[in-house]
C-alpha cells in the first residue's frame, strides 16, 4: 500500500478560485484505443465529492488516444480481480480494463483507493495498488491512476498530475483591465490566483522543482522580474534595471535565471546567478535579442533576434569563447518563441512562412536534419509550452474573438482547447513533473 498524501501546491493567501478553463477535444486519432473504466465501488457512507473513474475517463479521452466504453454498455461491474471475466470484455471489443474500489474508515477523512488494470487480449494484470489520501485528494488520485494507465499502454510517462500557469486579462464594461496570474491542473480545473493587478503581468515561468514561478509585473509602472513561492506566496524582486526587464526563465538546475535587459542599450540576453546574484551579459548586439530558452542540458540558450532584419532563432553556447552564436532558422520569413523538446534535438517554435502569409503557427524543427513539421492551422498562435513528457504542446491562440489556450500533440494528430468563460487567456507555462 502506498501513502498518497500529496503535497498540494496551494496559495494560502489567495482569496478567489477561478474555475474558468475546461478542456474541449477538437481533434483525436482515427482509431482510439478502446478501454473500459468501470465505476469504482464506494464502501463508505455518503456521496464522494469526486468520481475517480470519470476523472480517469476524462484524462484518457482528452489526450485523444483512448475511447472509453459507456457504463451502460458494460456486461458486469467488477471492482477487483476475482470478479473480472475476460470474455465479457472481449465480446465488447475492449483492449484494456480498469476496475477499483474506494473505502473510508468511519469518521475518518482518509480514503483507500484500490485499483487494478488489465490487458484483455493477453488476460494479464498490468498494474494495481492501494493509494491512501484525504477526501480532498480524490482528484489527484484519479490523475495518478491515469498516469499509470497511460504509461502502461503507451510507454510514455503520463502528465496528468502536472499543472499550468497562464495570464488572464479580464475586461470590464468600462474598458478597464484586471490581470491575473493563475495556476490550474493541466486540464484547467482547480484554478487559483497567484497574483492580481491592474497593471500587466507577463512571461510566467516554472522553476524546475515546481516550487517557484518567475514572471514580469508592471505593478511599479515599469517592467520588473519577480520570483514567487507558490505555496507561501512569498515573493522577491529580482531586477530593478532601467527600461526593459523581461522574459525570465530558469535554468534546468534552477540555479540561474536567463532574462532580457536593455539597461546597457539594446535588449540583450543576460544570465543571473540566483545564489551569488552575479549578472552576466551573454549577447551584445545593436539589434533586439529576446525570448531566451535553455537547452535541456543547460549548456546553451536559444533566443530570437532580428539582427538579420526579421526575427530568426539563434543558439548561444555558454561554454564557448565569447559566447559563440549560431543561427538555426533560415527557411521562414519569421521564426520566434523557440523551446527544445526533452530530446534536445527538436525545436518547437512559432513560424510565419512568408511575408505574404500573415499567419503564425506552431511548428517543430529538427536542428540536425532541418526537417520542419507544422502542427497547427490557426492564424495567431503564440507562446508554445511543452508538457514535461514531451507529448503535447500548449499555446495561446484566438477563438471567437478571445484569447484561449490550445494544445496539440507533437505528431499533430490530437488537439484540445481550454476556452475561458471570460477574459483573454494567454502565455501558458506547463509545469515540470512534481515527483
Amino acid at each position: 500500500m502506498r501513502n498518497f498524501l500529496l503535497t498540494l501546491l496551494l496559495t494560502v493567501y489567495s482569496v478567489s478560485v477561478m474555475a474558468e478553463l475546461s478542456i474541449q477535444i477538437t481533434q483525436g486519432v482515427d482509431n482510439p484505443i478502446p478501454i473500459a473504466v468501470v465505476p469504482f465501488s464506494w464502501q463508505g457512507d455518503g456521496v464522494l465529492s469526486e468520481d475517480i473513474a470519470q476523472i480517469v475517463v476524462n484524462d484518457l479521452e482528452q489526450v485523444g488516444e483512448f475511447r472509453a466504453l459507456s457504463p451502460g454498455n458494460m456486461l458486469s461491474m467488477p471492482s477487483e480481480e476475482n470478479e473480472v471475466f475476460y470474455r465479457d470484455w472481449r465480446v465488447l471489443a475492449q483492449d484494456y480494463l480498469l476496475v477499483g474500489k474506494i473505502d473510508r474508515a468511519p469518521g475518518s477523512q482518509l480514503v483507500q483507493v484500490q485499483y487494478e488494470f488489465f490487458d484483455i487480449n493477453r488476460e494479464l494484470k498490468l498494474a494495481g495498488e492501494i493509494l491512501t489520501g484525504s477526501v480532498s485528494q480524490l482528484r489527484d488520485i484519479g490523475h495518478e491512476i491515469s498516469n499509470v494507465v497511460y504509461e502502461a499502454v503507451t510507454g510514455t510517462r503520463g502528465a496528468f498530475t502536472t499543472q499550468i500557469l497562464y495570464i488572464v486579462a479580464d475586461y470590464s464594461p468600462t474598458g478597464e483591465v484586471l490581470y491575473r496570474l493563475e495556476k490550474a491542473d493541466y486540464d484547467g480545473q482547480r484554478a487559483q490566483v497567484l497574483l492580481e493587478s491592474v497593471e500587466p503581468i507577463m512571461s510566467p515561468s516554472w522553476s524546475p522543482d515546481g516550487e517557484d514561478v518567475a514572471y514580469v509585473s508592471f505593478e511599479t509602472d515599469l517592467p520588473r522580474i519577480y520570483i514567487q513561492n507558490i505555496v507561501s506566496g512569498q515573493r522577491r524582486q529580482i531586477t530593478n534595471y532601467p527600461n526593459i526587464n523581461s522574459s525570465p526563465v530558469f535554468s534546468p538546475d534552477g540555479t540561474k535565471l536567463a532574462m532580457v535587459l536593455s539597461k546597457d542599450g539594446s535588449p540583450d540576453i543576460y544570465v543571473q546567478d540566483l545564489v551569488s546574484n552575479e549578472l552576466i551579459r551573454v549577447t551584445e548586439h545593436p539589434a533586439i535579442d529576446t525570448e531566451p530558452s535553455w537547452s535541456t542540458d543547460g549548456r546553451s540558450i536559444v533566443f530570437m533576434s532580428d539582427r538579420t532584419g526579421q526575427p530568426q532563432i539563434y543558439q548561444l553556447e555558454l561554454g564557448a569563447p565569447s559566447y559563440q552564436v549560431e543561427r538555426l532558422t533560415y527557411d521562414c520569413f519569421q521564426c520566434l518563441k523557440a523551446k527544445f523538446l526533452p530530446d534536445g534535438v527538436n525545436l518547437v517554435h512559432v513560424r510565419r512562412e512568408t511575408r505574404q502569409d500573415p499567419n503564425y503557427q506552431i511548428a517543430i524543427m529538427n536542428i540536425d536534419t532541418l526537417r520542419v513539421i507544422t502542427l497547427t492551422d490557426t492564424a495567431l498562435d503564440e507562446s508554445p509550452s511543452i508538457a514535461p513528457n514531451g507529448s503535447m504542446i500548449m499555446y495561446a491562440t484566438k477563438f471567437g474573438g478571445r484569447g484561449v489556450l490550445d494544445a496539440v500533440s507533437i505528431d499533430g494528430r490530437v488537439k484540445f482547447r481550454l476556452p475561458s468563460s471570460r477574459g483573454d487567456v494567454r502565455e501558458p507555462a506547463w509545469s515540470p513533473f512534481f515527483n
